[in-house]
């Protein structure tokens, strides 16, 4: 079983993520679980405390950043939900924001609704948790109540599947997953990373109120992802499925864009696993097997690689490549070119022998791969 963890002095290109004022992590200095607190006093400091209903205003605002509406696959402005969302074709259904916002549902594509990541049962409804936008989304009402207050896992055979593939059912309880058994939800891989994000936001904002929710564990599902301390935060299974996902699935320009959003527009602070991947590592240090990361079948472009050269070929006319980004292992940036001239095949250099792991994003598709340069 191959374990790699890349040292973080790998790279830089000096290549950044999204808007990060300046200064904004001078006091990010330490590694572990101070780092982690450094962090929640950071992103903790001049947070704005918005209403549960300002949520709404926040999926409608019209803002070219606005990364609850959908402007990186159909870039049709309607909202981006992460249930309904069809990579591989056209989506099942679409919401206009401001219309058919929840409300009763009597299935899928009956309106959309403000979806706790984090199950509002962790925490009594407590505020600010309530309406925290880093970890409420926008999503399909109906999808929304099928996964209830279920942990996110890897589901082994699903009992029920959205129209988007996003599954219902057992935890796999074997590789990453292992150590639990009982339900859980599993999003698309084009939202893995994303959702592993937002806990381990959720893990760092509210570190000195996890022991307090620890009561609350056993009342709710998503209980079972936390163990009840300040400084570790999740489990042993859970914590490795989501540090699995945010290596197998690196930040999206929708992530970027739904940082500067939130910060600029709503609450003023900033998901710092967003702007800085490799403090996920930083923090809790967990060795990962890189033979873990596979992904769902995606088939409009085909990654191969020749000696030193990355090389992604589009399959599918009717997309289009328009950024490919190289990461390593701890989800920083190695290098990355946009694909101005629409080019149907783009190759990457890459000096250094590794894993990494390439994304590539343009109309219509978002997808990751694994590429080994030996």
């Amino acid at each position: 079983m191959k374990k790699v963890f890349i040292s973080f002095s790998l790279l830089l290109s000096g290549l950044t993520f999204a808007q990060i004022p300046n200064g904004y992590y001078n006091n990010a200095t330490g590694s572990g679980y101070t780092l982690k607190t450094q962090l929640k006093n950071i992103i903790s400091a001049n947070y704005t405390t918005r209403s549960y209903d300002a949520l709404k205003s926040l999926y409608r605002l019209n803002n070219e950043k606005n990364g609850f509406q959908d402007k990186y696959y159909e870039n049709d402005n309607t909202i981006l939900d992460i249930y309904s969302e069809n990579p591989t074709g056209s989506d099942p259904y679409n919401f206009t924001p401001g219309n058919k916002e929840c409300g009763n549902y009597s299935g899928e594509s009956s309106c959309y609704n403000r979806e706790h990541l984090v199950a509002q049962s962790y925490f009594k409804e407590a505020s600010p948790m309530v309406s925290d936008a880093f970890h409420i989304w926008p999503t399909d009402g109906y999808v929304n109540g099928r996964r209830s207050n279920y942990p996110f896992g890897v589901v082994g055979n699903a009992t029920w599947t959205s129209k988007n593939g996003s599954k219902l059912g057992n935890n796999l309880n074997q590789g990453y997953s292992a150590g639990y058994s009982n339900l859980v939800f599993e999003p698309i891989d084009e939202f893995k990373g994303d959702v592993a994000r937002a806990f381990l936001y959720f893990a760092t904002r509210y570190e000195d109120r996890l022991t307090s929710f620890a009561g609350n564990r056993n009342a709710t599902n998503v209980g079972n992802m936390f163990d009840g301390s300040a400084n570790k935060a999740f489990s042993d299974t859970f914590l490795k499925i989501l540090l699995t996902w945010h290596q197998m699935d690196p930040v999206s320009q929708r992530e970027q864009d739904i940082n500067d959003l939130i910060y600029y527009n709503h609450q003023n602070n900033r998901n710092p696993f967003i702007d800085h991947p490799e403090y996920a590592q930083q923090i809790w240090n967990v060795t990962l097997d890189t033979n873990d990361i596979n992904y769902q079948d995606r088939n409009d472009i085909t990654v191969y690689t020749n000696n030193n050269t990355v090389n992604v070929r589009l399959e599918n006319n009717a997309k289009s490549i328009e950024t490919v980004t190289l990461y390593n292992l701890n989800g920083q940036i190695v290098q990355q070119k946009n694909n101005t001239s629409k080019a149907k095949e783009v190759k990457l250099e890459v000096n250094q022998k590794g894993i990494y792991i390439i994304k590539v994003e343009g109309k219509g598709m978002e997808i990751n791969r694994k590429v080994i340069i030996k």
